[in-house]
């Protein structure tokens, strides 16, 4: 990709931050942000309960803190940016987050744990609040689109790249007021830049650093923000200048394409919210997969072998089929494939593959068996209808009576083109959530964050999801 430096790339997104407010968004967008936040405390809550995020929350313990801000589903609090670290990790660590497909990062895990923990230490509004979040998904996914996806080529993570820019966007709109909102915003980019990183050798070694790149990448935002308040600045230019954020870490970029109706296209419209556990451009093949189970009969003894055809930009970090760990099952599109042929055509409408799923997955033979022998290839159909929100996937199976079944899922559910319903947002929720709370602490968590925008403060809401009376 050819660079396209758009002149005051890092101002004109900052000034975008800055001049935002609740009131000016339009409505799609306003539900779309109370969506976000259903489903971002739906995962978090699942995430709460993994060994990574005990590690976390125990050393935010042990580390101490001034308790300004609280971490999710407990009674502890801590500074607000070990907040947002512990916040994100349970929000972003098991692969079930939002996503931007074509940005290639998880944006809502990062932004909104950042403007929680700034807002509950700041006593911020709600609408506020919302504000900021909006303004933190449209330059976390703007700026990731601008670089991708010769990004992502050279081994780069991009949540934990971009989205230090989402939470530090997000915390400094809630931090700075005054006629100089812009430049602060700009200068804590510009900050922010600096502590950016995040490396996908763990597609090839395993290892658990991915389950905290997003938590790293939100803290570091909060960060970010907290020094520019304390007095310190980043360069102003630090996007697009010439020794900046796109020339190192990416092969070309196109600011033109990033800022492209910035503030009237929006485009955290555009991302998706997982049905399961696992890699966004994976979700097509699980689904046709379970399609093809489901209305011809079938289970694993009725197959003989299995294709699935993908765009190529997917083929090889995602396509290994002997996963060494739960983390790479998760990336693995045959190993998710294979684990939804083990279940056949027992698998229900609108079943979810967790990530508790894996491990039992990873422990069976005949699961990796399948995976192994499921054949990968790039196929123009699929890259065709591939796009900045959803890949798709065509997926064939040859049965050991000879026949021929195929079925082609262009987009899958959850994706901006086939998304879920609000009611199918509150009944996930209200699913998690009663694995924790009471129904009225439930019905009451649950009209809190629909009117989320005229509360006073999170107070509330943090002493909902605190379990506290």
């Amino acid at each position: 990709m050819a660079e396209n430096t758009a002149p005051g790339a890092t101002r004109r997104f900052a000034e975008f931050a800055a001049g935002l407010r609740y009131a000016d968004l339009p409505p799609e967008v306003r539900e779309a942000l109370t969506v976000f936040l259903l489903d971002y405390l739906r995962v978090a809550s699942l995430g709460q309960r993994m060994p990574w995020s005990a590690w976390t929350i125990n050393l935010a313990r042990e580390l101490g803190g001034n308790g300004q801000s609280t971490l999710l589903f407990s009674q502890d609090r801590s500074d607000p940016e070990r907040a947002t670290f512990v916040n994100a990790t349970c929000s972003g660590s098991i692969d079930a987050d939002d996503v931007h497909v074509g940005s290639m990062l998880h944006p809502g895990c990062v932004v909104i744990s950042a403007a929680l923990a700034i807002g509950e230490a700041r006593h911020q509004h709600g609408d506020r609040i919302l504000a900021a979040i909006a303004a933190g998904y449209e330059n976390m996914i703007r700026i990731g689109l601008a670089i991708q996806p010769s990004h992502f080529r050279r081994g780069f993570q991009s949540t934990a790249t971009c989205g230090g820019f989402g939470a530090a966007t997000a915390a400094a709109c809630l931090m700075f007021m005054g006629g100089d909102r812009s430049t602060r915003i700009a200068e804590t980019l510009g900050l922010a830049a600096s502590f950016s990183g995040g490396l996908t050798q763990f597609y090839h070694s395993g290892s658990t650093v991915k389950r905290i790149h997003a938590a790293h990448a939100a803290g570091e935002g909060v960060h970010a923000a907290l020094l520019a308040d304390a007095g310190f600045s980043g360069p102003a230019d630090i996007l697009e200048g010439k020794d900046g954020f796109a020339r190192a870490y990416a092969d070309g970029h196109d600011f033109d394409r990033g800022l492209a109706g910035i503030g009237e296209q929006w485009r955290l419209l555009e991302t998706a919210i997982k049905p399961h556990a696992t890699s966004a451009r994976v979700l097509s093949a699980i689904e046709a997969t379970a399609g093809l189970c489901r209305e011809h009969g079938l289970n694993a003894a009725d197959i003989q072998s299995i294709r699935v055809g993908i765009p190529k930009i997917i083929q090889g970090r995602l396509t290994v089929g002997e996963p060494k760990d739960v983390q790479a099952g998760q990336m693995s599109l045959p190993f998710c494939m294979a684990m939804v042929v083990r279940m056949g055509r027992n698998a229900p409408p609108g079943f979810t593959i967790n990530i508790d799923d894996f491990e039992a997955a990873l422990a069976d033979p005949e699961t990796m068996a399948i995976s192994k022998a499921i054949d990968c290839v790039p196929d123009e159909d699929a890259e065709r209808v591939s796009t900045e929100q959803s890949v798709g996937a065509k997926v064939t199976f040859t049965l050991k009576s000879g026949k021929t079944v195929e079925k082609f899922v262009e987009a899958p559910k959850g994706s901006a083109s086939r998304p879920f319903t609000l009611d199918d947002h509150i009944a996930r929720f209200r699913a998690e959530m009663l694995r924790r709370y009471t129904p009225a602490r439930v019905d009451a968590l649950l009209e809190e964050v629909r009117n989320f925008a005229a509360a006073r403060n999170p107070d509330r809401l943090m002493l909902l999801l605190s379990g506290r009376d």
